[in-house]
């Protein structure tokens, strides 16, 4: 590289810009069909069901305790592909650059990416990159998109919960939120709470080969499980009833959603995952999940009900019932 700073040019299309991609990108990422340097990637699909997905990532700070921007990046798409019952296969990558970014941050980001695709199986097999002038890209924006192949006869849907049903958590919430915030607002805990970023695909796996009749799956991201569970409520026509204190959350986490007045329930999360399973099959979900990576703290955590439609609600440890509300405004700006 001949700048240690992302340049206008090196979004120009020209020779900084192809310096950028090969020095960096390519060397990183290095797949065959990433190679072929090709507008689009042709790709050899083992089936003929696929999974589709696409997101875009603008956390602030780029960097966070456990994490960054781009294993958040990678590890986000993979689960979203993931919970529609696909095995996760390629990637591809956006970037929206900051004229100024250092470097050796991109260099940094890249490096996350790369491993964190490996640790999921998939591959990065295509891309685009733009530069910003100063002051108009907070860095480093990341889109991704994933493809992933469906095994026939599987359709996963948060429209098939069903009265009976049981809702399962793989491990503790708003490990990421809290991640983040403590980066930005400079706040520190006795011990370190760092983002629960991970890929997902191999516990999902499990689940899948354990129970041969799981509803569905969420990851609960932005807005945390509370939007997650109304938005499946709403979708089925349903309720479900979380109880509080089978919930797993890490006493740090707790404090600090105490300390800030956040609702542990809406905090975002990003590698963690609900299952919505029949009732005799959620022991064997709940063991498959346990046994998976990143899975060691699942719990059994609410049941679904036919009425009244739409709702959701959290039984307290006092015995009480309360609504448990999506998310309304932003609680925690720029967490992914």
């Amino acid at each position: 590289m001949r700048s240690d700073r992302i340049l206008l040019a090196h979004g120009s299309g020209g020779t900084m810009m192809k310096e950028l991609i090969e020095e960096l990108f390519v060397a990183e990422f290095g797949d065959e069909v990433l190679l072929r340097m090709d507008d689009a990637a042709a790709l050899d699909f083992p089936g003929s069901r696929l999974a589709f997905s696409t997101d875009t990532y603008t956390v602030s700070p780029l960097f966070f305790p456990g994490g960054d921007i781009g294993r958040l990046a990678i590890c986000g798409t993979v689960n979203d592909v993931a919970t529609s019952g696909a095995t996760p296969l390629y990637l591809s990558v956006g970037f929206v650059l900051e004229e100024g970014m250092p470097v050796d941050d991109l260099k940094r980001i890249l490096v996350s990416m790369r491993d964190a695709a490996a640790e999921a199986g998939v591959r990065i097999v295509t891309g685009d990159t733009k530069v910003v002038e100063r002051g108009h890209g907070d860095g480093c924006y990341i889109n991704t998109a994933g493809v992933g192949v469906l095994p026939e006869g599987l359709d996963l849907s948060g429209s098939h919960c069903r009265p009976g049903d049981v809702v399962l958590l793989s491990g503790t919430l708003g490990d990421h939120g809290i991640a983040v915030m403590s980066t930005r607002e400079g706040l520190s805990f006795s011990t370190d709470i760092l983002t629960d970023a991970a890929p997902l695909n191999a516990l999902v796996a499990a689940v899948l080969a354990a129970v041969p009749d799981v509803r569905c799956f969420r990851d609960p991201t932005r807005g945390g499980l509370a939007s997650t569970l109304n938005e499946l409520a709403d979708a089925s026509g349903v309720s479900i009833t979380v109880d509080e204190t089978a919930v797993p959350v890490n006493a740090q986490v707790y404090g600090a959603c105490e300390m800030l007045g956040y609702d542990v329930l809406q905090v975002a999360n990003e590698g963690k995952m609900v299952a919505v399973v029949p009732p005799g099959q959620a022991e064997a979900a709940l063991d498959a999940m346990r046994g998976a990576p990143y899975g060691a703290e699942a719990a059994i955590i609410g049941t679904v009900a036919e009425s009244p439609a739409g709702k959701v609600y959290v039984r307290t440890s006092f015995g009480a019932t309360r609504i448990m509300d999506m998310l309304v405004g932003e609680q925690l700006p720029r967490i992914c």
